[in-house]
């Protein structure tokens, strides 16, 4: 019986550790992108996404790294990923427009923009800059 009860407590302390070394992963790149250190962040991000695969946020972050690094493709399917695990980041979706307004997608504007109204919390000032900058595209394409 005293055997049963420490592998029980051998394999709790171990989920514990796991658990922990997850959420460190997440906060220490998000200290290291915040302080400019892209590159190790994005390792670290990675890392965590490796223990963690459902973690929006750690996706969210990536995006904005292959933004800054103008990597597009990685960016935009780390944007899909995030608003995949969840649907109503608004950060996620902010960038998802803003990446579809440079290419001048219209529709898939139009669409994103329905539903970041509905989903705006923190950033629904936004909406207006993402009307504005659609009308310039509607008028740019109409002359």
């Amino acid at each position: 019986m005293q055997k049963i009860i420490k592998y029980f407590l051998i394999i709790f302390i171990l989920f514990n550790i796991q658990a922990f070394a997850k959420e460190n992963f997440f906060q220490e790149a998000k200290i290291l992108f915040e302080e400019g250190k892209i590159e190790e962040s994005k390792f670290l991000f990675q890392r965590n996404i490796v223990f963690n695969p459902k973690d929006p946020k750690s996706y969210l972050y990536l995006a904005k790294i292959f933004e800054r690094e103008e990597n597009e493709i990685e960016e935009e399917k780390n944007i899909n990923t995030t608003l995949l695990l969840e649907p109503d980041n608004e950060e996620a979706m902010y960038m998802l427009i803003d990446m579809k307004l440079e290419k001048s997608d219209i529709q898939m504007v139009e669409e994103l923009r329905d539903k970041f109204k509905i989903i705006c919390n923190s950033l629904c000032s936004k909406i207006e800059s993402i009307e504005e900058r659609l009308s310039n595209i509607d008028v740019n394409n109409g002359s």
